[in-house]
């Protein structure tokens, strides 16, 4: 080289800022916009859009413009999450910590594990894309998916503090009696060909793409490209399941639910369920509606039974998970949840 000649410096001049130090940023900024989505939406719809919190459009509305952006950032983040955790284990890695020993553990955990994330059950959908795309088994990613939205802290602190401990430890118990049991049966029954293929193909990638000696860089690249793989696939999903699930928010009525959930009639059971099956909302929203319809006359095992098919079993999650999963095993997953459901709001009428 001569004197006069200066190595190239565009390649300098023109570097991104790492992943390393943009990551922690977006996180900070993530948890910021997360932490005001309800005052946000309140705003936008009773200052903005003056639609008064009375009405059926203002509920609507307010529980669209709020659970849209929270479960796709959520959807975001657990994805990100999934993505970078997955450079470390390949999915054999994965699969044997949650299900090497006996695949009925694996179930055990993964309820335990649902206790402890505070999902409805549209938001608890990323982990279970996360969970079939590293390769747990599919029954085991079931338990999780059935756990997390039903039987959580929310969930148990306001029966807790509503109904008493004993109405409290009982959901907990039957709450992951099923979730256990569901995955376990769904486990058993073999339905992995009815999961979309492009789940499999994710795996794949990520078997011939795991090197354990990645640098941080690297993994975070990682994480993103799950973002875009996977967020990419199923926003379409998200927005429409919400949609329908604001619909029936807002207008669904809740003295007529309260006059057919009666202790007298042995088909109040199950039809609590068909009638929560459709519904749409987490723990914190639908517990109170509980207590109201309680306050009516209604039946304590019928109406809990009511609040797990909304919270575990909802027609907005069905149509996310529908790009996921094939019809038929969206079925089984329905009627298996559902049947374990109609036993449990039976033992408490019978109990209590």
């Amino acid at each position: 080289m001569s004197i006069g000649t200066h190595p190239p410096t565009t390649a300098v001049t023109r570097r991104h800022l790492p992943l390393t130090r943009i990551v922690p940023l977006g996180v900070v900024v993530w948890l910021l916009v997360f932490l005001q989505l309800e005052r946000l939406a309140t705003w936008l719809t009773h200052e903005l859009m003056r639609l008064p919190a009375s009405t059926h459009l203002g509920s609507a509305i307010s529980f669209f413009i709020f659970e849209v952006p929270k479960v796709l950032l959520l959807l975001t983040l657990v994805v990100f999450g999934v993505g970078v955790v997955r450079s470390f284990f390949t999915p054999e890695r994965t699969r044997a910590i949650l299900a090497g020993k006996k695949e009925s553990v694996g179930n055990v955990l993964a309820a335990a594990l649902g206790i402890v994330t505070p999902f409805c059950s549209c938001s608890a959908v990323p982990l279970f894309i996360g969970f079939l795309t590293a390769g747990i088994p599919l029954g085991v990613t079931f338990s999780f998916l059935i756990s997390a939205p039903m039987v959580n802290e929310v969930a148990l602190a306001l029966l807790f503090g509503l109904f008493g401990w004993e109405v409290a430890a009982l959901y907990l118990g039957t709450g992951l009696v099923i979730a256990v049991t569901a995955g376990w049966v769904i486990g058993r029954l073999k339905l992995e060909p009815h999961v979309e293929p492009w789940v499999y193909e994710l795996q794949v990638d990520a078997v011939s793409g795991v090197d354990e000696r990645l640098d941080w860089e690297s993994r975070l690249r990682q994480g993103l490209d799950a973002v875009r793989d996977i967020v990419g696939k199923v926003w379409l999903y998200v927005l429409l399941g919400i949609a329908v699930g604001a619909g029936i928010h807002g207008w669904v009525p809740e003295n007529f639910m309260a006059s057919i959930m009666g202790k007298g009639v042995w088909w109040s059971v199950p039809l609590a369920v068909l009638i929560g099956v459709p519904m749409y909302s987490n723990a914190a929203g639908i517990i109170p509606v509980v207590h109201a319809l309680l306050e009516k006359g209604a039946a304590l095992g019928t109406v809990l039974a009511f609040m797990m098919a909304v919270i575990a079993l909802s027609l907005p999650e069905t149509i996310i998970l529908r790009k996921v999963l094939k019809p038929t095993l969206i079925a089984v997953f329905l009627g298996v949840v559902a049947v374990g459901i109609v036993v449990v709001g039976f033992l408490f009428n019978w109990l209590i």
